[in-house]
């Protein structure tokens, strides 16, 4: 099976990047996740064995979590490839995933790669795999529109992916 690890981003920022990536596909056709808005916390991984390992791990670290604030302020890109709005993560938010990181990495089948560890750049995606000249266009439209909103980083969710979409399979709320 396939998972991800993401943080749902809710509320007025999360509509505005769900709403944002459908009218970038009708306006340029760009590629985006299928999930919702989110924030990764551990890139897709495949595991066939039962996961309650995994489950356990992110139930026993929230025991002693709450919700920590995160700001999304603008937008950057990756290369000339990727467009997305910037994750400014507070210091609380930070070390809460550091420890969720920490916490993941003791789980036998959890392995991290460099960019999506402790070390990663907090990110919301817009669009992903586009060309050069389609990436300047729609840059240039998203840049348009303000981006500055308060979140909080208050879910760990997993989701399976099942009959070709991404399907929630559970949430945990800090």
């Amino acid at each position: 099976m396939r998972y991800v690890i993401v943080c749902v981003v809710k509320g007025k920022a999360g509509d505005f990047n769900n709403n944002m990536r459908k009218e970038l596909w009708t306006k340029f056709e760009t590629k985006s996740s299928k999930l919702p808005a989110h924030f990764t916390i551990k890139a897709p991984f495949e595991y066939e064995g039962d996961i309650t390992e995994l489950e356990n791990a992110i139930a026993d670290f929230k025991k002693d979590e709450k919700p920590e604030a995160f700001n999304i302020e603008g937008y950057d890109h990756f290369d000339n490839r990727v467009v997305y709005m910037k994750v400014k993560m507070s210091r609380e938010g930070k070390n809460m995933h550091d420890r969720l990181i920490d916490k993941m990495g003791s789980v036998s089948y959890i392995k991290f790669k460099k960019k999506e560890g402790k070390d990663k750049t907090f990110h919301v995606t817009l669009a992903t795999r586009m060309t050069p000249l389609l990436y300047r266009k729609v840059f240039n439209y998203v840049n348009k529109y303000p981006c500055n909103f308060q979140c909080l980083f208050d879910n760990v969710s997993i989701y399976k992916f099942e009959d070709y979409k991404w399907k929630l399979y559970r949430e945990f709320n800090l």
